[in-house]
């Protein structure tokens, strides 16, 4: 069910894309499985780090520095796992989208990595990651415009459509949705093994909670 996907990487980005796509998904509004999972994470990292600055948690700074290889402040421009682990950690709840977006949220807080998730057939292939350029951007999902300029992004033959950050409206997963890409952007020097953990469990986890 799940496939690998060539993402071109621009050369010198400080990013590995590991990436793969799932088929046959049946994409639900909800599942009371994995909110219970959802719950039981958010509570053990409160536990866990309720008393520790979130840069001092561990796996925090290796993604602020691939965000700082571009000129970029993290704190600003903050990676969506991050963001994730900043709203559990006080004490929020997450959105609840459907059961493939909030699955790879799942993920994203479980190995605290920024993902990206894609409807295949929004997709106009080659995709690239690369540095946006002056002006451009996308309207965001629950963003008017969402500026990748200076930034990394994720674009196919009509441009701009994703980034560690923030996706695309133009790409989001909705009920209707049965074939997606998921990337994972991961620091450079990540080792080839975390890098196979991460995936497998990710694509795991997705086809657990929408699978066919």
């Amino acid at each position: 069910m799940a496939a690998a996907f060539e993402i071109e990487i621009s050369p010198s980005l400080a990013l590995l894309c590991p990436a793969f796509t799932l088929e046959g998904l049946i994409v639900r509004a909800e599942s009371a499985e994995l909110q219970a999972a959802i719950a039981s994470l958010c509570a053990e990292l409160r536990a866990k780090f309720r008393d520790m600055k979130i840069s001092d948690v561990p796996g925090v700074q290796p993604v602020r520095g691939t965000y700082r290889a571009l000129g970029l402040d993290p704190t600003r421009y903050r990676p969506s796992s991050e963001a994730l682990l900043h709203r559990v950690l006080r004490g929020q709840d997450l959105y609840r989208i459907n059961t493939l977006v909030d699955a790879l949220n799942l993920c994203s807080l479980r190995y605290l990595v920024p993902f990206g998730l894609y409807d295949v057939e929004a997709l106009h292939p080659p995709v690239v990651l690369r540095v946006g350029q002056p002006g451009e951007g996308y309207p965001g999902i629950r963003k008017e415009l969402v500026n990748v300029a200076g930034r990394y992004c994720l674009a196919d033959a009509r441009g701009p459509f994703g980034n560690p950050s923030s996706d695309s409206d133009r790409t989001k997963i909705t009920l209707s949705t049965r074939r997606a890409l998921v990337v994972a952007f991961l620091p450079a020097d990540t080792p080839a093994e975390h890098v196979r953990r991460i995936v497998d469990g990710t694509a795991e986890t997705l086809v657990r909670y929408s699978a066919s």
